[in-house]
């Protein structure tokens, strides 16, 4: 019997899903995991890269991107960082870093 997709598959459609509602669709060009532990959660810090067509909807979306609430079925978004935002010709490159916790 299958638990239904993990946090990254969650978080990946998550973040396509938000972009699409503000009109900015982002490509997610790379997305990586690890899991992460304290003394009272479990969870998982992600590594993810996306691209879009330059915007004034893609820059309102990244600047509102770390107080946005994701629906994640299990678990919760922790923490969001945009790490890096890199204009290159025709694309804006965003480089995320988030922690996503499991929910008890």
């Amino acid at each position: 019997m299958s638990r239904g997709p993990d946090a990254a598959t969650l978080l990946a459609r998550a973040l396509t899903a938000s972009s699409e509602a503000a009109a900015c669709p982002v490509t997610i060009r790379t997305a990586d995991w690890s899991r992460w532990a304290s003394a009272t959660f479990n969870g998982a810090r992600h590594a993810v890269t996306l691209s879009a067509p330059p915007s004034p909807a893609l820059i309102a979306w990244i600047a509102a991107l770390p107080e946005a609430e994701f629906s994640l079925r299990g678990h919760l978004v922790a923490d969001l960082t945009v790490a890096a935002v890199r204009h290159a010709g025709e694309a804006i490159t965003i480089a995320l870093e988030i922690l996503t916790v499991e929910e008890r």
